[in-house]
């Protein structure tokens, strides 16, 4: 290479150096969970099983047969889960059973079935 060669040759440039965050070798990085909660239907006499399956297609996007199972349980246990999930998500539910109204098939049926909602033990 000749002298002007050299003279005119475009200098190197360093690769900046990145500060790497100072972390201890111990400290891992936990994600925080929340809280599960359970959204319980309760039994009753005033309403029907395809009450109860449409309530739970309509408004927890069950199919049929979850919703039927839902129901069959509900029946013959007292309860059933129908949801397990966060706190806002889980009164969310709830609320919007007590606002389902009442089951047409049941000429006694004055409102919507009870529900609450209740945290998961873990």
């Amino acid at each position: 290479m000749s002298d002007y060669q050299a003279a005119v040759a475009e200098p190197e440039i360093a690769e900046p150096e990145v500060a790497s965050p100072k972390q201890k070798p111990s400290q891992k990085q936990e994600t925080k969970k929340q809280p599960r909660y359970s959204v319980i239907l309760w039994d009753d006499a005033d309403h029907s099983y395809d009450y109860v399956i449409l309530m739970m297609k309509s408004l927890f996007r069950h199919p049929i047969e979850t919703g039927f199972q839902i129901a069959k349980e509900v029946d013959a246990s007292g309860k059933a889960i129908c949801l397990t999930t966060t706190l806002e998500h889980a009164e969310l539910k709830r609320d919007q059973v007590h606002a389902f109204g009442k089951d047409e098939l049941i000429a006694r049926c004055k409102g919507s079935m009870s529900c609450t909602i209740e945290p998961v033990s873990e």
